[in-house]
């Protein structure tokens, strides 16, 4: 029975928006963590969003912490709320608002923000539009902490992710036979990622089962034994698969072969075998952005694709794409803008929506059939099924004033063995999905933290304490709401980066979530304040700079990112803190004025 009923519209309208929050964290923050996955074409769009949903929702569900902080961080004091518990839970309700708004606002316009920042920035405008500054705390252990996490997470990051590409590219990549030194690397890559991310989720990731308060020697043991086990398995299983898929070329072979593991290595014919004239490993760099030999020289597609930005290119009209049988590295590499008029298999692009023309009053059964049979299944799944990579390359054509120069930094870019790059997307995907686990078991308190207050106080009457219990069914409200956000809206932050910062592949992609990890365990361990959405981009920037050339980045959307990092916090603070001073301080009926 809740204490407070006179004040159900609160919890109401609290739900609501922390709903809206968690679904602009799912398409702003995951989105982000997941784009270089979908850009190096490690995962499709549609692959990114069902391991997202596991991943996300098992890691609220599941490892989600049972208590979390009443008020985030500790930045401001929730003793001046004790005289008045139902204020508070108007604070933490417009803080949601601010939150959710800027959230969605970022999102909508393409550009990555720390959703971590934006709620806490919602906290102090409304700390400070209750109770002024001194409700605010600004020093190292508030305010100052999370500005100073705007150099440290990125540099951090890039530190980690330019040492991993470097031996990646040096010890396997540029090597005489680099499929054979990426068979000898694999193992060792598999088992140190597994036991990095293994510290990742003991140390970040799982609070609530208190891994954390495991003991140096309890935890040496399990990541030593987690990345033993891993990287036995994929020698023993792993290596067996992919040799028989890479070096063999058998385009029968099927994931399920996997679990054959030694037999693989002198079998003539495996049972159940799959299609013999099966695709036997996707080009990584066909129908992409990136412009080179696989020698790694660059040509002239700069030029090519100058004069596609200028209008030489109809993107309406369809282009013949050559057969198997003539593509060439030249080819494939001249010929990448066909990308941007023929997407992926079962991939939607914005113009298909159009394709089913409504004719005459929509009541006709002729439009409501074309309605509900391609219209409204294009529109709620398309989220889902949009080609991320074909819309970055369209990106750049349309009408973009900076075609040219991406175009120019693509064309800079090394390719590599593309069968060498399909060894690291397996790796890639698991960074990925860990992270995801980590992210979901964490960061969704982001959202669901100001619920829980207002939840408490509508219940209790009073204002809880520091640490507060977190009802179950709040943590799957919060990770149904970030699955939901991936699924419908990701792409949009996806298309926006990615191959449009800086060339991306599954080693660079690898690079950069692994940086990203290191840098996460490493903070956690140090108790330094970082932000994944910093960190993968400070991550990207340096394997990027790998190329020896400033000019594979693209410094323009660098900065564009970089202001919004900059503009979250008074700007999230600013709407929160307005509309909380506006209905405390509104006019009513009684004043006498």
């Amino acid at each position: 029975m809740q204490a407070l009923p006179q004040f159900d519209y609160i919890f109401a309208l609290g739900l609501i928006f922390a709903f809206l929050d968690a679904y602009g964290i799912g398409a702003n923050d995951v989105a982000n963590s997941f784009a270089t996955s979908v850009s190096s074409r490690s995962l499709t769009l549609m692959q990114a969003c069902f391991l997202a949903a596991i991943c996300e929702f098992l890691g609220a569900l599941l490892l989600g912490a049972r208590v979390t902080s009443t008020i985030k961080d500790g930045i401001i004091d929730i003793d001046l709320f004790n005289e008045s518990p139902s204020v508070l839970m108007l604070a933490m309700w417009c803080a949601l608002v601010g939150s959710a708004t800027w959230v969605l606002t970022a999102t909508r316009l393409g550009l990555p923000v720390s959703t971590t920042h934006s709620i806490i920035g919602a906290i102090v405008g409304v700390g400070i539009a209750a109770n002024g500054g001194k409700g605010v705390k600004w020093g190292y252990n508030g305010v100052a902490r999370i500005i100073s996490s705007w150099v440290i997470a990125p540099f951090i990051a890039a530190s980690f992710a330019l040492i991993i590409f470097i031996l990646t590219k040096y010890c396997v990549l540029k090597r005489k036979d680099p499929l054979r030194a990426g068979f000898i690397a694999i193992p060792i890559y598999f088992g140190f990622t597994s036991g990095i991310l293994t510290m990742m989720i003991v140390w970040k990731g799982a609070p609530g089962l208190d891994l954390d308060e495991l003991g140096t020697g309890t935890i040496i043991g399990a990541v030593l034994g987690v990345a033993g086990v891993v990287a036995a398995i994929c020698i023993l299983f792993f290596v067996p698969y992919l040799h028989r898929r890479l070096v063999r070329e058998d385009p029968t072979v099927r994931w399920y072969h996997f679990f054959l593991g030694p037999y693989l290595w002198k079998a003539d014919r495996l049972p159940f075998p799959g299609a013999a004239n099966a695709v036997v490993v996707k080009d990584y760099y066909n129908g992409g952005v990136v412009g080179q030999n696989n020698g790694g020289e660059a040509h002239d597609l700069a030029n090519d694709l100058k004069a596609q930005a200028h209008g030489d290119m109809e993107l309406g009209k369809a282009q013949p794409s050559p057969s198997a049988d003539e593509i060439t590295p030249s080819t494939s590499n001249n010929d990448v803008h066909a990308a941007a008029t023929h997407p992926a298999a079962g991939a939607t692009t914005l113009e298909d929506l159009e394709k089913h023309e409504i004719r005459g009053p929509w009541i006709l059964p002729s439009n409501i059939w074309i309605f509900v049979r391609y219209r409204l299944p294009k529109l709620l799944f398309r989220g889902m099924k949009m080609d991320v990579v074909n819309e970055q390359a369209r990106a750049q054509h349309d009408g973009d004033k900076g075609a040219a120069r991406v175009a120019e930094m693509h064309a800079r870019a090394a390719q590599y063995d593309n069968k060498t790059e399909h060894l690291y997307s397996f790796l890639q995907v698991l960074t990925a999905c860990t992270a995801s686990f980590a992210h979901g078991a964490n960061d969704v308190s982001n959202a669901v933290g100001p619920l829980v207050v207002i939840y408490q106080v509508w219940r209790s009457g009073v204002v809880p304490g520091s640490k507060s219990d977190v009802p179950v069914w709040i943590l799957a409200f919060g990770g149904a709401a970030i699955v939901i956000g991936l699924s419908t809206y990701g792409y949009n932050i996806m298309r926006n980066l990615g191959n449009r910062l800086t060339p991306h592949s599954p080693t660079r992609g690898f690079s950069m979530e692994l940086g990203a990890a290191l840098t996460v365990v490493l903070a956690t361990r140090l108790n330094i304040p970082v932000s994944t959405t910093h960190s993968i981009t400070g991550a990207t920037v340096a394997v990027g700079l790998a190329n020896g050339d400033l000019k594979v980045i693209n410094w323009k959307l660098l900065a564009w990112i970089f202001g919004g990092w900059i503009i979250t916090l008074p700007v999230a603070g600013l709407v929160a803190g307005c509309l909380m001073g506006i209905i405390v301080h509104a006019p009513r009926f009684g004043m006498g004025v």
